[in-house]
């Protein structure tokens, strides 16, 4: 894993070599840049994992006609290699990834991201076609902006990275601040900085030297193609599953470096330990974990327990108030771009312990998008009874008499899932999931900016990613929200950015694009069944994995930010983003969260995260 830039025309060595530094611990193992005549600069900054000795970048061609910066791991590599040597070609390193990649582009072009199995962004350079060609891989694991000024052309890994460009102005995108208050995060191909965009997951963008054009294409889409003798065949199909897994959790313990495994005692994590013990051969595989003072947020028990179970060399470690309020300024005020999920913290700090023994680590993300795991899932079903019979007059009363309900501060309590199920009833379906994940409702986003705010406008992503589905069941167009949106904007940003602010490259195996292939095929009765989530997954592990594992109350991976809030751990400057939102209404909340009136810690938070932010120098909340 690393760290990518470059830019065409307008700057110089010295703008590379500070755009590189921004980024540094991305790649903390080594630093290369290249440059030609025609005045294309590409920058690459290591972290090495597979062939140390002779993977530096930028690679180039034996007649430099072609160069490469990448970041990511491709897990088929060697097959990949095999087929092309097959083919006459011959590799200078002993096996790394990104010669495989460079030279599968001379044998297939651009289509040989549909042969890849793993996780990417990179920028080839091809000289003789005089194109610059970026592209990022189907889920969007490792992240890319970029931008375009005057005909040039400019990107780079990270936000920070590329407004170190004298030609990027890092002003606040309007547009982009009200999708920050609605998700919590700015959605691709959005950036929170003004005319700098990502590259959307599963997309190519081709930009021409010669007459400054892009063009943008997507390569590949989650898309459903269910298989319904699957309903007939649950035993045929859970050893399937487990097979896939497997070898999705085996050949990403592949690396010339430690690998450690997450462990949360939950379903996902736990699988994955568990297969990678089986696949270890040493046996001797390091598993990681904390703990929180508010048990309802602890899951150390389950973890322990499980690696008990296992026999891993397991640490845990637990994460007090006081450690979490020093981790915050090294966080926020180095994160490139600001994002309101509060388990970045926990994140951030686990990868912190791995770190101390291990260069990569593999978890759990993307089952529950896969197999139906959150509890919006269970929501459905109920949400679409409520829709049928209860009229939105008396909607509006159920909503003013659950406002009365005791705030409560523990996690997941009864009446925080009840208030949130509440928001979401008053929107069409293909809303309320944005709504129940959100940081503020449409309502109250036209409050904190002073103007009527459009649902169509503000959810337009999420809305784009349900529609696509083209499932006629409401679970399979709610995983197309979970896969396109918020696995790709919130949980894998999340754990790039907690994996290389430590320098730690996260791998997640449920993504393996061979297993995802398989989910595909599943029809959605059997990833929730009407009443358990993941069912599929559970029927699959049951030899693998201890019942009190397979069917446990799901926690996630949060803190208790509203009680900090409330008992004044934490505080926002309600006046610090005047001129961009409404600061007396910023007050009201404020006021209403702390006299116990509401439960407001999302959107306060999200303000505290976006106030720490803008104390980066390059930052401005100019227009």
């Amino acid at each position: 894993m690393c760290g990518i830039c470059g830019f065409t025309g307008n700057g110089d060595q010295s703008i590379l070599e500070t755009m590189m530094e921004a980024m540094a611990y991305r790649g903390p193992d080594a630093a290369g840049s290249w440059n030609d005549e025609e005045g294309v600069y590409l920058g690459h900054r290591r972290l090495s994992i597979v062939d140390i000795a002779d993977g530096h970048q930028p690679m180039l061609t034996e007649d430099a006609s072609l160069v490469l910066v990448f970041n990511g791991e491709i897990y088929n590599h060697r097959e990949l290699r095999r087929d092309l040597e097959s083919h006459g070609f011959v590799f200078r390193t002993d096996h790394s990834d990104t010669e495989v990649l460079l030279h599968g582009y001379r044998k297939w072009g651009r289509s040989v991201v549909d042969r890849l199995n793993g996780m990417w962004a990179f920028a080839l350079l091809d000289r003789t076609r005089g194109e610059l060609w970026l592209s990022r891989d189907r889920f969007g694991k490792k992240p890319l902006y970029y931008a375009r000024r005057h005909g040039e052309f400019y990107f780079s890994s990270e936000l920070v990275s590329l407004c170190h460009h004298p030609a990027i102005r890092s002003e606040i995108n309007p547009t982009s601040l009200v999708s920050y208050f609605a998700h919590g995060y700015v959605p691709a191909p959005g950036s929170m900085v003004s005319g700098v965009e990502k590259l959307p997951a599963g997309h190519n963008l081709v930009y021409n030297l010669t007459d400054h054009s892009t063009v943008l294409e997507r390569y590949w889409r989650f898309e459903f193609a269910p298989q319904m003798n699957w309903v007939n065949r649950p035993q045929a199909l859970s050893e399937i599953l487990i097979e896939k897994l497997y070898a999705a959790v085996s050949t990403r313990m592949q690396a010339d470096v430690p690998v450690a495994v997450f462990l949360s005692g939950g379903i996902d994590s736990s699988s994955v330990a568990s297969l990678a013990m089986t696949a270890s051969k040493s046996k001797n595989v390091k598993t990681y974990s904390i703990g929180f003072e508010d048990k309802s947020f602890d899951e150390t028990a389950y973890s322990s327990d499980m690696a008990a179970v296992l026999g891993t060399d397991h640490t845990n470690e637990q994460l007090t108030m006081a450690g979490c309020l020093e981790l915050l300024d090294d966080v926020y005020t180095h994160l490139d771009e600001p994002m309101a999920d509060s388990s970045l913290i926990p994140s951030f700090f686990v990868c912190r312990l791995a770190r101390n023994q291990a260069t990569v680590a593999l978890g759990g993300d993307g089952a529950d998008e896969l197999f139906a795991g959150y509890d919006p899932f269970k929501a459905l079903g109920p949400a679409r009874l409520y829709s049928r019979f209860v009229p939105k007059s008396v909607h509006g009363a159920i909503t003013n008499l659950t406002g009365k309900i005791p705030v409560s501060h523990r996690n997941m309590s009864l009446d925080f899932k009840l208030k949130k199920f509440l928001s979401g009833l008053g929107y069409e379906p293909r809303i309320r999931n944005p709504v129940w994940l959100g940081t503020l409702p449409p309502g109250h986003l036209s409050r904190l900016f002073g103007n009527p705010m459009d649902p169509e406008i503000v959810y337009a992503e999420a809305i784009a990613a349900w529609e696509a589905s083209g499932a006629e069941n409401d679970i399979d167009r709610t995983l197309q929200f979970y896969m396109e949106m918020y696995l790709q904007n919130n949980i894998l940003t999340k754990m790039d950015r907690a994996g290389m602010l430590n320098s730690l490259e996260v791998r997640s195996p449920f993504l393996d694009i061979d297993l995802v292939n398989l989910v595909r095929t599943i029809p959605a009765e059997l990833k929730f069944d009407g009443r358990e989530t993941k069912y599929i997954l559970k029927k699959a592990l049951a030899k693998v994995l201890p019942v009190e594992i397979l069917y446990r109350r799901k926690k996630g991976f949060g803190i208790p930010i509203g009680q900090w809030f409330k008992e004044g751990s934490l505080s926002i400057n309600p006046d610090a983003l005047d001129g961009l939102v409404d600061t007396d209404f910023v007050k009201r909340i404020y006021s209403e969260h702390m006299n116990g009136q509401a439960d407001w810690r999302s959107f306060l938070w999200a303000h505290f995260v976006l106030e720490r932010w803008m104390q980066q120098p390059l930052f401005t909340s100019g227009s």
